[in-house]
């Protein structure tokens, strides 16, 4: 079965673009950091391209007055992606984030966004800050040396209960993670998209997609006819199979070596998904193309002919009778009435499909 080289469209949407807040702590006075994916009115990614940020801090509601506000420019890369550093822009409201008092009351970020790099700002709305920079707010503490520790006074008498305070109001509930995880499928993490996370006995793991495909029409290997055997038919072991299709002799091309060569976010550690890890990527297709955009998530047009969408995994199909063949999975549409969407086809090693690096955290 040889599928045919499928084609992209674009998606339109109706926000001109989205943003997850990171806080990141470092030497006082400090920053934090805000990342988002740029988009035009029609949806598209505006990609190597200069923007301007206008960066605002509300204290107390999202209609309150501004305390601290800033402009700050960035070059996006080919995928949209853009970060600045909240407190290192061009200061217009305020001193600096030390004079916004972190300490009491809600803060609330407001966005605007010139997409040209000048100051022609549209308002992207405002957010409540539910996490606190907490190291801006240390840092106004001080951070004098710790004196010896004297000896132990004497105890005083105990003193008379006082009166019971006033009630005080009941706080907000925060939102309660799945399973206690740290990070959320659909977060753009570590040079890619997370598809997966778990935890194994209290330490989170998750396997990560890059951003992009990185072949629309890649043979599995040019050695076709000689099976690897048993280290490359790992069902969930990705890793190991790789390593195994890029050792076996006469190996020269193959969808494991495009995802080796791979080096998305600075990572060198991807690898060709196994057909359990291949089945996550499926699980989260939805997600992650409403995060990155059917460009750039996985394949959204089907073959015209067949109406498939095939992705290779790393996992060879060890068939009684000899033939060598290699477990794929179906992203699209029906083929036939036994082929359907998340499908698994077991497939000659010539045949040229769409190709997903993944690693792991």
């Amino acid at each position: 079965m040889v599928a045919k080289k499928q084609s992209s469209v674009k998606k339109t949407l109706l926000a001109l673009f989205t943003f997850s807040l990171l806080v990141a702590s470092s030497q006082i006075p400090q920053s934090f950091n805000y990342q988002a994916i740029a988009r035009n009115t029609t949806g598209s990614v505006i990609s190597n391209h200069l923007i301007s940020v206008e960066i605002g801090v509300r204290d107390g509601s999202p209609t309150a007055t501004i305390v601290y506000q800033e402009i700050d420019t960035a070059t996006t890369n080919q995928f949209g992606l853009f970060t600045v550093a909240i407190g290192s822009g061009q200061v217009q409201v305020g001193t600096n984030l030390t004079s916004v008092n972190w300490a009491t009351g809600n803060k609330y970020l407001q966005v605007g966004f010139d997409q040209t790099g000048s100051n022609n700002f549209t308002n992207m709305g405002t957010t409540q800050l539910l996490s606190v920079p907490y190291a801006l707010y240390a840092g106004n503490s001080g951070n004098g040396a710790t004196g010896v520790t004297g000896p132990p006074g004497i105890t005083g008498p105990t003193g008379a209960t006082g009166p019971t305070g006033l009630t005080g109001s009941t706080g907000l509930t925060g939102a309660t993670g799945p399973g206690g995880l740290t990070h959320y499928i659909g977060e753009l993490y570590q040079g890619g998209i997370i598809v997966s996370a778990w935890k194994v006995a209290g330490v989170e793991h998750g396997l990560i997609a890059s951003l992009t495909d990185i072949s629309d029409s890649a043979a599995w290997s040019n050695v076709t006819t000689t099976f690897i055997g048993v280290t490359a038919e790992s069902l969930r072991n990705g890793q190991t199979n790789t390593n195994a299709i890029i050792a076996q002799s006469g190996q020269t091309a193959s969808a494991a070596l495009l995802c080796r060569s791979y080096a998305g976010g600075g990572y060198n550690d991807w690898y060709l998904p196994a057909m359990w890890e291949l089945n996550q990527c499926y699980n989260a297709a939805v997600i992650v193309n409403e995060v990155l955009g059917d460009t750039n998530g996985f394949a959204a047009i089907p073959d015209s002919t067949t109406g498939e969408i095939i992705y290779w995994s790393s996992t060879e199909a060890d068939y009684t009778d000899g033939t060598v063949l290699v477990w794929a999975l179906n992203f699209g549409t029906w083929f036939s009435n036994y082929f359907g969407p998340g499908a698994a086809y077991a497939l000659p090693k010539y045949d040229a499909f769409n190709v997903r690096a993944v690693r792991k955290y």
